[in-house]
């Protein structure tokens, strides 16, 4: 739980998040933001959805899956911006990153973003927090929005089969997210007992050697503006006494230190 001070820094970063929306003149983007703290593995971004305007009761929507604990299985959700960013383990440290993308390709995510029918047929009955990006057995959050994408570029017709032409289509156009190495075997025999981890989905050769392929943000990007070099990126973050804005696709310093260029604003 966030205390009342907290709420407040995260109230007026999701307005500044929600300004740069508006400002980018687009209707659609790829939003990550920090959330589960990965940086033991050099991560910094975990969880990503699809941000929609005026799709919803706000301004701004997120459409994202996440796993409904009292249900048991992944489930889709609209929210807010604030209410995305929430979802954080760090109040005192955040950071967002939009991707902007092409008109063409844009709208053809946006389509296919807002096609209810499509989006659930895309919706995995198993979740897994390390999904393999190529079996159907389980889905994470990231791995349901890059099939989304690959729905949307790949033209892809409904039919109870999509999941399997979505990955074959990433597959194909080179999606190849860099594997997570861990130096831990009792890592490996722990998830027996992590309900939400899951290793039989992925390769042997990858469960001996401890080195995963996962759909995280960073590789989704890296996806992106690898496909589309005009695609363009928005990093934001917060501490405790401001917001630093960065254009491009060069991270912000951990700790969110502004350097010459980025914007700053104060929080007070």
């Amino acid at each position: 739980m966030h205390d009342a001070r907290q709420q407040d820094r995260l109230l007026r970063f999701a307005a500044i998040v929600r300004d740069e929306l508006d400002d980018s003149g687009e209707e659609v983007a790829l939003i990550s933001r920090s959330g589960i703290d990965l940086a033991y593995l050099g991560i910094r971004y975990s969880h990503s959805g699809v941000s929609v305007k005026g799709a919803g009761d706000v301004p701004w929507s997120v459409r994202q899956l996440y796993y409904a604990c009292d249900e048991g299985r992944p489930r889709l959700y609209d929210q807010g911006v604030a209410g995305f960013l929430f979802n954080s383990d760090d109040a005192q440290v955040g950071y967002v990153s939009i991707v902007l993308l092409p008109r063409e390709e844009a709208a053809a995510l946006q389509r296919t973003a807002l096609d209810r029918p499509r989006a659930l047929r895309l919706l995995a009955g198993r979740y897994s927090a390390n999904a393999y990006p190529f079996s159907t057995r389980y889905q994470n959050c990231n791995q349901w929005v890059i099939e989304l994408m690959a729905a949307a570029w790949g033209r892809l017709d409904d039919g109870n089969d999509l999941r399997e032409r979505a990955q074959a289509w990433l597959a194909a156009s080179g999606y190849a997210p860099a594997p997570i190495d861990l130096d831990s075997h009792p890592l490996k025999f722990a998830a027996a007992f992590m309900p939400l981890v899951h290793l039989d989905d992925h390769p042997d050769e990858a469960r001996y050697g401890l080195s995963f392929q996962v759909s995280l943000p960073a590789s989704m990007e890296s996806f992106v503006h690898t496909r589309m070099p005009q695609a363009k990126r928005i990093e934001l973050c917060h501490d405790d006494r401001q917001v630093v804005i960065r254009q491009g696709w060069r991270p912000i310093d951990e700790g969110c230190r502004p350097e010459a260029g980025d914007r700053v604003i104060a929080l007070g």
